[in-house]
């Protein structure tokens, strides 16, 4: 099969579907005729290839992805986007996302018209932009414990059943405070509209270099969110407390003890979305925040 000048710059695409969800499947499989069509070598993710049933052929895993395709196509929604996405960060590989159900932050392609919309993306008419991760260790005792990379935040937080906990927390070195809270949430500007939202911290345009660290539930009103600059160096120690953890993006984990220390800083790795042409953050922010919407004269929103 001839393959286009169009083709040629995306060779091999890999699609990413939603894992556990088979309502898609006639939907993934379309999805990669129309690509073959067009002259594109598709790839499945090993997981959405297995449950589709493909042939090991046409199935990689994430790294295999990173080290052989040009773009990989997410189905589903923020949540398998963000997956993805860390994985993929280390290779470059840029990411178009859609999704199935309402507009995502990060997947923003509507399912029922996603063949025409990537066709125009792949014929040059697209919008590029690079979003920044964070990358955590924890120390216990001097030695390095675990290592994650987080797209949206990185979380360290007191058990269900457990009360405050006391966290010492240092920028580049410089003592900031002791707080007392229920955790702490360092976030990147793309993570600024996840958890750090819902506890009250702002929301930071994702072209903005900064990391925005906002406080769970503090004991003092006084700890109030704050904007930090993206060089610096976040360290975060468990001072008292029990029962709590660190997690990256919700989606990896790791037990915390007293005076085990998180060090949080912006990864050298960064993640590059393709929008459609015309694609603005704004609107986004509009439609998932409900900014469009008013109140009527029987009170409800329009």
């Amino acid at each position: 099969m001839p393959t286009s000048a169009a083709a040629a710059d995306f060779f091999t695409i890999a699609i990413i579907g939603k894992h556990g969800d088979t309502s898609a499947a006639d939907a993934l499989r379309e999805l990669a005729t129309f690509l073959e069509a067009r002259g594109h070598r598709v790839v499945f993710e090993s997981d959405t290839a297995r449950e589709l049933g493909c042939p090991p052929a046409q199935s990689m895993t994430p790294d295999e992805i990173g080290a052989q395709a040009q773009l990989a196509i997410v189905v589903g929604g923020d949540g398998t986007m963000l997956g993805i996405a860390r994985r993929l960060a280390p290779f470059r590989v840029p990411l178009i996302g859609v999704n199935q159900g309402r507009l995502g932050f990060m997947t923003d392609i509507a399912y029922d018209s996603m063949l025409p919309v990537i066709a125009d993306m792949l014929d040059g008419n697209r919008v590029s932009e690079h979003r920044s991760l964070l990358e955590g260790t924890v120390y216990r005792e001097g030695s390095a414990t675990f290592h994650g990379f987080a797209f949206n935040d990185v979380v360290v937080s007191r058990g269900s059943g457990s009360g405050m906990v006391e966290l010492r927390v240092t920028v580049d070195g410089h003592f900031m405070y002791n707080q007392r809270s229920d955790g702490l949430i360092v976030a990147t500007p793309t993570g600024s509209t996840a958890y750090a939202l819902s506890a009250g911290g702002p929301i930071l345009q994702p072209q903005i270099g900064g990391i925005v660290m906002v406080p769970i539930a503090p004991h003092a009103l006084s700890n109030r969110p704050i904007v930090l600059s993206d060089s610096g160096v976040i360290e975060i120690e468990m001072a008292s407390g029990r029962d709590c953890s660190v997690n990256f993006d919700m989606q990896s984990l790791a037990a915390l003890q007293v005076h085990d220390r998180v060090v949080v800083r912006r990864s050298v790795h960064t993640v590059t979305f393709l929008h459609p042409q015309g694609w603005s953050y704004y609107d986004t922010l509009r439609e998932k925040l409900h900014w469009n919407e008013y109140p009527s004269a029987s009170g409800q929103l329009k």
